[in-house]
Protein backbone atom coordinates (compact mmCIF):
# COMPACT_ATOMS: atom_id res chain seq x y z
CA UNK A 1 0.00 0.00 0.00
CA UNK A 2 2.49 1.97 -1.09
CA UNK A 3 1.97 5.89 -2.44
CA UNK A 4 4.01 8.88 -3.66
CA UNK A 5 3.07 10.33 0.10
CA UNK A 6 3.33 7.13 1.80
CA UNK A 7 7.30 6.87 0.15
CA UNK A 8 7.79 10.74 0.90
CA UNK A 9 7.05 10.37 4.80
CA UNK A 10 9.03 6.75 4.64
CA UNK A 11 6.46 4.72 5.86
CA UNK A 12 5.75 1.55 4.12
CA UNK A 13 2.20 1.55 4.12
CA UNK A 14 -0.33 4.35 3.61
CA UNK A 15 -2.20 4.32 6.36
CA UNK A 16 -2.31 6.93 9.02
CA UNK A 17 -3.76 5.77 12.26
CA UNK A 18 -5.32 8.78 15.19
CA UNK A 19 -5.75 7.66 18.05
CA UNK A 20 -5.31 9.57 21.90
CA UNK A 21 -3.01 6.30 23.22
CA UNK A 22 0.48 6.55 22.76
CA UNK A 23 0.52 2.56 23.06
CA UNK A 24 -1.87 2.10 20.08
CA UNK A 25 0.02 5.55 17.74
CA UNK A 26 3.19 2.92 18.71
CA UNK A 27 2.14 0.04 17.47
CA UNK A 28 0.49 1.56 14.11
CA UNK A 29 3.58 2.98 13.29
CA UNK A 30 6.12 -0.20 14.47
CA UNK A 31 3.39 -1.80 11.76
CA UNK A 32 4.32 0.13 8.89
CA UNK A 33 2.00 3.08 8.97
CA UNK A 34 1.85 6.38 10.46
CA UNK A 35 0.36 6.68 14.29
CA UNK A 36 -0.61 10.38 15.05
CA UNK A 37 -1.68 10.82 18.92
CA UNK A 38 -4.14 12.73 19.59
CA UNK A 39 -3.07 16.07 21.86
CA UNK A 40 -6.23 17.23 23.13
CA UNK A 41 -6.68 15.19 26.72
CA UNK A 42 -3.66 16.88 27.76
CA UNK A 43 -3.99 19.79 29.80
CA UNK A 44 -0.52 19.72 30.71
CA UNK A 45 2.47 20.27 28.30
CA UNK A 46 4.40 18.06 31.15
CA UNK A 47 1.83 14.85 30.26
CA UNK A 48 2.32 15.16 26.57
CA UNK A 49 6.05 15.57 26.83
CA UNK A 50 6.21 12.26 29.01
CA UNK A 51 4.52 10.49 26.69
CA UNK A 52 6.40 11.91 23.65
CA UNK A 53 9.42 10.38 25.48
CA UNK A 54 7.29 6.79 25.45
CA UNK A 55 6.65 7.42 21.66
CA UNK A 56 10.08 7.74 21.26
CA UNK A 57 11.51 4.67 23.10
CA UNK A 58 8.65 2.79 21.47
CA UNK A 59 8.79 3.54 17.85
CA UNK A 60 11.96 2.16 16.87
CA UNK A 61 13.26 5.71 15.26
CA UNK A 62 9.91 5.06 12.73
CA UNK A 63 7.73 8.61 11.67
CA UNK A 64 4.97 9.47 14.22
CA UNK A 65 2.62 12.48 14.07
CA UNK A 66 0.37 15.08 16.39
CA UNK A 67 -2.78 15.52 16.28
CA UNK A 68 -3.76 19.27 17.91
CA UNK A 69 -6.98 20.99 17.86
CA UNK A 70 -6.32 24.60 17.24
CA UNK A 71 -8.66 27.19 15.76
CA UNK A 72 -7.82 29.92 13.33
CA UNK A 73 -9.84 32.84 14.70
CA UNK A 74 -9.28 33.49 18.30
CA UNK A 75 -10.64 35.61 20.94
CA UNK A 76 -8.19 37.22 23.07
CA UNK A 77 -7.81 37.71 26.69
CA UNK A 78 -10.43 35.05 27.39
CA UNK A 79 -9.75 32.43 30.11
CA UNK A 80 -11.71 29.22 30.72
CA UNK A 81 -12.89 30.91 33.55
CA UNK A 82 -14.62 33.40 31.82
CA UNK A 83 -15.81 30.86 29.18
CA UNK A 84 -17.09 28.58 32.21
CA UNK A 85 -18.81 32.22 33.88
CA UNK A 86 -21.00 32.13 30.46
CA UNK A 87 -23.18 29.12 31.25
CA UNK A 88 -26.31 29.63 31.79
CA UNK A 89 -27.60 28.11 34.60
CA UNK A 90 -30.45 26.42 33.15
CA UNK A 91 -28.26 23.63 31.63
CA UNK A 92 -25.88 23.38 34.67
CA UNK A 93 -29.13 22.64 36.42
CA UNK A 94 -30.10 20.19 33.17
CA UNK A 95 -27.05 17.97 33.42
CA UNK A 96 -27.71 17.74 36.64
CA UNK A 97 -31.36 15.86 36.80
CA UNK A 98 -30.25 13.70 33.86
CA UNK A 99 -27.39 12.66 36.10
CA UNK A 100 -29.56 12.37 39.33
CA UNK A 101 -32.62 10.66 36.91
CA UNK A 102 -29.59 7.72 36.36
CA UNK A 103 -28.03 7.66 39.76
CA UNK A 104 -24.83 8.90 38.81
CA UNK A 105 -22.53 9.04 42.06
CA UNK A 106 -20.86 12.47 42.76
CA UNK A 107 -17.10 12.86 42.76
CA UNK A 108 -15.21 12.28 45.68
CA UNK A 109 -15.07 15.28 47.40
CA UNK A 110 -11.94 16.99 46.11
CA UNK A 111 -11.45 14.52 43.01
CA UNK A 112 -11.07 16.99 39.94
CA UNK A 113 -12.83 15.69 36.58
CA UNK A 114 -10.78 13.50 34.59
CA UNK A 115 -12.17 14.57 31.18
CA UNK A 116 -11.40 17.93 30.25
CA UNK A 117 -11.45 19.79 26.72
CA UNK A 118 -8.69 22.20 27.94
CA UNK A 119 -6.61 21.21 24.50
CA UNK A 120 -9.45 23.02 22.57
CA UNK A 121 -8.64 25.67 24.22
CA UNK A 122 -5.79 27.81 22.11
CA UNK A 123 -3.29 28.28 24.62
CA UNK A 124 -3.17 25.22 25.77
CA UNK A 125 -2.86 24.06 21.92
CA UNK A 126 0.06 26.52 21.70
CA UNK A 127 1.94 24.85 24.71
CA UNK A 128 1.28 21.32 23.24
CA UNK A 129 3.29 22.61 20.62
CA UNK A 130 5.93 24.19 22.14
CA UNK A 131 6.40 20.40 23.97
CA UNK A 132 6.01 18.82 19.92
CA UNK A 133 8.70 21.03 18.03
CA UNK A 134 11.58 19.74 20.67
CA UNK A 135 10.78 15.81 19.02
CA UNK A 136 11.22 14.72 15.60
CA UNK A 137 7.20 14.28 14.53
CA UNK A 138 6.52 13.80 10.82
CA UNK A 139 3.06 15.19 10.86
CA UNK A 140 1.11 18.08 12.48
CA UNK A 141 -2.88 17.73 11.88
CA UNK A 142 -5.59 20.06 13.26
CA UNK A 143 -9.06 18.80 13.37
CA UNK A 144 -10.48 22.36 13.69
CA UNK A 145 -10.08 23.83 10.43
CA UNK A 146 -6.45 25.52 9.31
CA UNK A 147 -4.16 26.00 12.10
CA UNK A 148 -2.93 29.77 12.50
CA UNK A 149 -0.73 30.79 9.84
CA UNK A 150 2.12 31.15 12.35
CA UNK A 151 1.87 27.43 13.19
CA UNK A 152 2.11 26.44 9.84
CA UNK A 153 5.20 28.30 9.35
CA UNK A 154 7.05 27.05 12.65
CA UNK A 155 5.70 23.61 11.06
CA UNK A 156 7.47 23.63 8.18
CA UNK A 157 10.84 25.09 9.87
CA UNK A 158 10.89 22.21 11.49
CA UNK A 159 10.45 19.93 8.09
CA UNK A 160 7.14 18.86 9.98
CA UNK A 161 4.30 18.43 6.96
CA UNK A 162 0.65 19.64 8.44
CA UNK A 163 -2.45 18.03 7.40
CA UNK A 164 -6.09 19.53 7.83
CA UNK A 165 -9.40 18.14 8.39
CA UNK A 166 -12.14 18.66 5.60
CA UNK A 167 -16.09 17.90 5.49
CA UNK A 168 -16.13 19.58 2.20
CA UNK A 169 -14.72 20.34 -1.16
CA UNK A 170 -14.76 24.41 0.15
CA UNK A 171 -12.71 23.81 3.39
CA UNK A 172 -10.07 21.78 1.67
CA UNK A 173 -9.93 24.85 -0.76
CA UNK A 174 -9.20 26.85 2.58
CA UNK A 175 -6.95 24.76 3.90
CA UNK A 176 -5.02 24.49 0.63
CA UNK A 177 -4.62 28.38 0.49
CA UNK A 178 -3.79 28.31 4.31
CA UNK A 179 -0.44 26.18 3.09
CA UNK A 180 -1.63 22.97 4.29
CA UNK A 181 0.09 20.24 2.92
CA UNK A 182 -2.06 17.38 3.08
CA UNK A 183 -5.87 17.31 3.44
CA UNK A 184 -7.64 14.42 5.49
CA UNK A 185 -11.14 14.30 3.44
CA UNK A 186 -13.23 13.41 6.41
CA UNK A 187 -17.18 11.67 5.46
CA UNK A 188 -20.06 11.53 6.85
CA UNK A 189 -19.84 8.33 8.47
CA UNK A 190 -16.47 9.11 10.65
CA UNK A 191 -16.49 9.32 14.19
CA UNK A 192 -16.19 12.64 16.43
CA UNK A 193 -16.50 16.08 14.25
CA UNK A 194 -17.74 15.39 10.90
CA UNK A 195 -19.62 17.07 8.45
CA UNK A 196 -23.11 15.78 5.81
CA UNK A 197 -21.57 14.54 2.92
CA UNK A 198 -20.17 10.87 2.70
CA UNK A 199 -16.59 9.67 1.85
CA UNK A 200 -17.77 7.99 -1.57
CA UNK A 201 -18.90 11.42 -2.93
CA UNK A 202 -16.22 13.45 -0.62
CA UNK A 203 -12.94 11.96 -1.54
CA UNK A 204 -13.11 12.79 -5.45
CA UNK A 205 -14.50 15.94 -4.57
CA UNK A 206 -11.71 16.89 -2.69
CA UNK A 207 -8.87 15.15 -4.95
CA UNK A 208 -9.96 17.37 -7.53
CA UNK A 209 -10.51 20.62 -5.37
CA UNK A 210 -6.99 20.26 -4.42
CA UNK A 211 -5.49 19.08 -6.87
CA UNK A 212 -2.16 18.13 -6.55
CA UNK A 213 -1.83 18.09 -2.50
CA UNK A 214 -1.98 14.99 -1.40
CA UNK A 215 -5.91 13.72 0.14
CA UNK A 216 -6.27 10.92 2.38
CA UNK A 217 -9.79 9.20 2.40
CA UNK A 218 -11.16 9.19 6.34
CA UNK A 219 -14.75 7.78 7.61
CA UNK A 220 -16.02 4.61 7.60
CA UNK A 221 -13.07 2.75 6.58
CA UNK A 222 -12.00 -0.49 8.68
CA UNK A 223 -11.08 -2.82 5.81
CA UNK A 224 -8.21 -3.55 3.35
CA UNK A 225 -10.86 -3.27 0.41
CA UNK A 226 -12.29 0.05 1.60
CA UNK A 227 -8.99 1.13 1.89
CA UNK A 228 -8.19 -0.02 -2.16
CA UNK A 229 -11.73 1.62 -3.09
CA UNK A 230 -10.17 5.39 -1.26
CA UNK A 231 -6.89 4.88 -3.38
CA UNK A 232 -9.20 4.46 -6.26
CA UNK A 233 -10.46 7.69 -5.74
CA UNK A 234 -7.84 9.22 -6.05
CA UNK A 235 -6.42 9.17 -2.30
CA UNK A 236 -3.06 9.36 -1.15
CA UNK A 237 -3.64 6.98 1.82
CA UNK A 238 -6.52 6.65 4.91
CA UNK A 239 -7.00 8.27 7.70
CA UNK A 240 -8.53 5.77 10.43
CA UNK A 241 -9.73 6.60 14.00
CA UNK A 242 -12.20 4.66 14.96
CA UNK A 243 -10.89 0.87 14.17
CA UNK A 244 -8.07 1.28 16.84
CA UNK A 245 -10.65 2.12 20.30
CA UNK A 246 -11.09 -1.91 20.57
CA UNK A 247 -7.18 -3.04 19.94
CA UNK A 248 -5.40 -4.59 22.92
CA UNK A 249 -3.28 -1.70 23.27
CA UNK A 250 -5.92 0.88 23.36
CA UNK A 251 -6.30 1.99 27.03
CA UNK A 252 -10.21 3.06 27.29
CA UNK A 253 -10.03 2.28 31.26
CA UNK A 254 -13.43 0.51 31.21
CA UNK A 255 -14.78 -3.02 30.37
CA UNK A 256 -17.91 -1.69 29.89
CA UNK A 257 -17.83 0.69 27.28
CA UNK A 258 -15.12 -2.15 25.41
CA UNK A 259 -18.31 -4.42 25.37
CA UNK A 260 -20.62 -1.85 24.44
CA UNK A 261 -18.58 -1.12 21.52
CA UNK A 262 -18.28 -4.41 20.37
CA UNK A 263 -21.62 -5.24 20.76
CA UNK A 264 -22.55 -1.96 18.58
CA UNK A 265 -23.34 -1.84 15.48
CA UNK A 266 -23.04 0.58 12.79
CA UNK A 267 -26.52 2.09 12.64
CA UNK A 268 -25.54 2.27 16.68
CA UNK A 269 -24.35 6.07 16.52
CA UNK A 270 -25.77 9.59 16.13
CA UNK A 271 -24.50 12.33 15.32
CA UNK A 272 -24.71 14.60 18.62
CA UNK A 273 -23.55 18.11 19.63
CA UNK A 274 -23.99 16.50 23.15
CA UNK A 275 -20.24 16.52 23.77
CA UNK A 276 -18.72 19.24 22.47
CA UNK A 277 -21.67 21.76 20.59
CA UNK A 278 -20.15 21.03 17.13
CA UNK A 279 -21.46 17.60 15.57
CA UNK A 280 -19.74 14.97 16.68
CA UNK A 281 -20.83 11.07 15.75
CA UNK A 282 -20.72 8.97 18.89
CA UNK A 283 -22.29 5.85 20.35
CA UNK A 284 -26.26 5.91 21.02
CA UNK A 285 -26.93 6.39 24.71
CA UNK A 286 -29.48 7.91 26.70
CA UNK A 287 -27.17 10.78 27.64
CA UNK A 288 -27.00 11.68 23.53
CA UNK A 289 -31.41 11.08 23.34
CA UNK A 290 -31.44 12.99 26.36
CA UNK A 291 -29.60 16.51 24.76
CA UNK A 292 -31.67 15.82 21.31
CA UNK A 293 -35.17 15.92 23.38
CA UNK A 294 -37.08 18.46 22.44
CA UNK A 295 -37.61 19.61 26.25
CA UNK A 296 -34.03 19.93 26.67
CA UNK A 297 -32.14 23.36 26.72
CA UNK A 298 -30.37 22.73 23.53
CA UNK A 299 -26.51 22.33 22.97
CA UNK A 300 -24.11 25.21 24.11
CA UNK A 301 -21.78 26.17 20.92
CA UNK A 302 -18.01 24.98 21.22
CA UNK A 303 -16.40 25.34 23.78
CA UNK A 304 -19.12 25.98 26.42
CA UNK A 305 -21.25 22.86 25.73
CA UNK A 306 -17.52 20.94 26.37
CA UNK A 307 -16.60 22.75 29.85
CA UNK A 308 -20.30 22.18 30.74
CA UNK A 309 -20.56 18.38 30.77
CA UNK A 310 -17.01 17.63 31.74
CA UNK A 311 -17.55 16.65 35.24
CA UNK A 312 -20.41 14.76 33.91
CA UNK A 313 -18.56 12.70 31.41
CA UNK A 314 -16.15 11.71 34.17
CA UNK A 315 -18.63 10.97 36.68
CA UNK A 316 -20.25 8.41 33.71
CA UNK A 317 -16.95 7.42 32.79
CA UNK A 318 -15.50 6.34 36.88
CA UNK A 319 -18.65 4.66 37.62
CA UNK A 320 -19.65 2.99 34.08
CA UNK A 321 -23.05 4.26 33.90
CA UNK A 322 -24.15 1.66 31.12
CA UNK A 323 -27.27 3.35 29.79
CA UNK A 324 -24.94 6.90 29.05
CA UNK A 325 -21.75 5.83 28.73
CA UNK A 326 -20.38 6.70 25.33
CA UNK A 327 -17.24 7.73 23.33
CA UNK A 328 -16.72 9.13 19.88
CA UNK A 329 -16.75 6.57 17.58
CA UNK A 330 -17.70 6.01 14.06
CA UNK A 331 -20.13 4.09 11.73
CA UNK A 332 -17.34 1.37 11.27
CA UNK A 333 -18.39 0.42 14.99
CA UNK A 334 -20.11 -2.56 13.52
CA UNK A 335 -17.00 -4.28 11.98
CA UNK A 336 -15.14 -3.79 15.48
CA UNK A 337 -16.31 -6.87 16.71
CA UNK A 338 -13.33 -8.33 18.47
CA UNK A 339 -10.31 -7.04 20.48
CA UNK A 340 -7.04 -7.76 18.37
CA UNK A 341 -3.88 -6.71 18.72
CA UNK A 342 -2.80 -3.54 16.49
CA UNK A 343 -0.27 -5.75 14.08
CA UNK A 344 -3.32 -8.04 13.44
CA UNK A 345 -6.06 -4.92 12.13
CA UNK A 346 -3.05 -4.27 9.81
CA UNK A 347 -2.98 -7.81 8.95
CA UNK A 348 -6.42 -8.04 8.25
CA UNK A 349 -5.77 -4.72 6.42
CA UNK A 350 -2.96 -6.19 3.85
CA UNK A 351 -4.54 -8.81 3.23
CA UNK A 352 -8.35 -7.12 2.61
CA UNK A 353 -6.35 -4.66 0.19
CA UNK A 354 -4.52 -7.33 -1.88
CA UNK A 355 -7.75 -9.27 -2.47
CA UNK A 356 -9.24 -6.12 -3.72
CA UNK A 357 -6.58 -5.74 -6.20
CA UNK A 358 -6.68 -9.40 -7.58
CA UNK A 359 -10.29 -8.94 -7.75
CA UNK A 360 -10.29 -5.61 -10.14
CA UNK A 361 -7.45 -7.27 -11.78
CA UNK A 362 -9.61 -10.19 -12.88
CA UNK A 363 -12.16 -7.95 -13.95
CA UNK A 364 -9.83 -5.95 -16.09
CA UNK A 365 -8.14 -9.15 -18.15
CA UNK A 366 -5.16 -8.72 -15.94
CA UNK A 367 -5.19 -12.07 -14.38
Amino acid sequence: METELSKRLGIEHAIFGFTPFPAVAAAITRAGGLGVLGAVRYGAADDLARDLDWMQEHTGGRPYGLDVVMPAKKVEGVSEADIEAMIPPAHRQFVAETLAKHGVPELAEGEASGWRITGWMEQVARGQLDVAFDYPIALLANALGSPPADVIERAHAHDILVAALAGSAHHARRHRDAGIDIVVAQGYEAGGHTGEIASMVLTPEVVEAVAPLPVLAAGGIGSGEQIAAGLALGAQGVWLGSLWLTTEEADLHSRALTRKLLAAGSGDTVRSRSLTGKPARQLRTEWTDAWDDPHSPGTLPMPLQGLLVAEAVSRIQKYEVDALLGTPVGQIVGRMNSERPVQAVFDDLTAGFERAIDRINRIAGRA
